[in-house]
């Protein structure tokens, strides 16, 4: 009895609550087609899998090609050179949306506000092709604009592109001018919902507009940004497929090499498509359980992490 009234009771809301299931509809259909059909997928990593024969009729080799992966000697260059710049990322790269949401939220003009936020969130609609070519005019040893300056001014030209020394801060930087403006709008909305009167209150006090920072906005969004880092973290083994193969060259192969250029290579590059499935789920793998790690933390220290 008991289950029948829930399934007239989920009826009954799915007929009153139509048009909102409706607004979902594309976005779930858009998970279910893009990120879980796939994942069948992956068991083409524990076999020799071959266009001709299909999944079902390819030889299963178990962990063949993750022992073979392993024992690469390219593992630990890719595996330095992908986290050395996901590091690189989480720690200049991330904390500036944060920074630059606090900034924007102590401007009292509106319009110059808003003027302001459309600025910083207009490159991110730019693709990693125009962010490619605009970092060749300005950085080309022979062309560029900033040489070129450096060279009316009686500076000796400086090699930005390739430079293996410079490599991964040229990649941090173009993060941090195409995305902090667009990664401020979380962090924006959960500005929005602090209570005014705690400032009003702080004000009260006598205190300044940092210690109404530091003690009442900060731990008010405390949640948001830790749910970010824990999310952040899953993509620590991603550092951006396009980006790094955009800019990489010859002379900083030995940086620029990570672990997702190294699967464009075997797998679409030379048909190894279940040696290059097999590290792709090495990735997904470390990611998952950094972010099941972090969320326990998360928990520990008394906040809701992101389940």
């Amino acid at each position: 009895m008991d289950k029948n009234k829930k399934r007239r009771t989920l009826l009954s809301d799915l007929r009153r609550d139509k048009y909102l299931y409706l607004l979902i509809l594309p976005g779930v259909l858009f998970f279910i087609l893009f990120k879980y059909v796939p994942m069948w997928g992956i068991v083409i990593a524990f076999q020799e899998y071959s266009p001709y024969l299909g999944v079902f009729k390819s030889e299963w080799v178990g962990i063949e090609h993750f022992i073979r992966f392993f024992s690469n000697p390219d593992f630990m260059l890719l595996f330095r050179n992908t986290m050395m710049i996901s590091l690189l990322n989480l720690l200049f790269f991330f904390p500036l949306p944060i920074i630059l949401s606090l900034l924007l939220n102590e401007l009292n003009n509106e319009l110059f506000k808003r003027v302001i936020q459309s600025i910083v969130y207009l490159p991110h609609f730019l693709s990693w092709v125009i962010i490619a070519g605009i970092s060749f005019l300005l950085l080309s040893q022979s062309s560029g604009v900033i040489n070129m300056i450096m060279e009316s001014m009686g500076l000796p030209k400086y090699d930005f592109l390739t430079n293996a020394d410079t490599f991964w801060g040229l990649l941090v930087l173009q993060n941090i001018w195409k995305e902090t403006g667009w990664g401020t709008i979380i962090i924006l909305a959960a500005i929005t919902g602090v209570d005014t009167q705690l400032y009003e209150a702080a004000k009260i006090d006598g205190a300044n507009r940092w210690r109404q920072t530091w003690h009442i906005t900060l731990p008010a969004i405390r949640s948001v940004i830790l749910v970010l880092l824990i999310l952040r973290l899953g993509h620590i083994m991603d550092v951006g497929f396009e980006q790094v193969f955009l800019m990489s060259n010859g002379a900083v192969a030995r940086v620029a090499d990570v672990f997702e250029t190294y699967v464009y290579r075997n797998g679409i590059g030379q048909g190894q498509f279940s040696y290059s499935t097999a590290v792709g789920l090495f990735k997904s793998v470390v990611g998952l359980i950094l972010v099941v790690l972090a969320n326990r933390l998360a928990k520990r220290i008394g906040e809701e992490g992101v389940y």
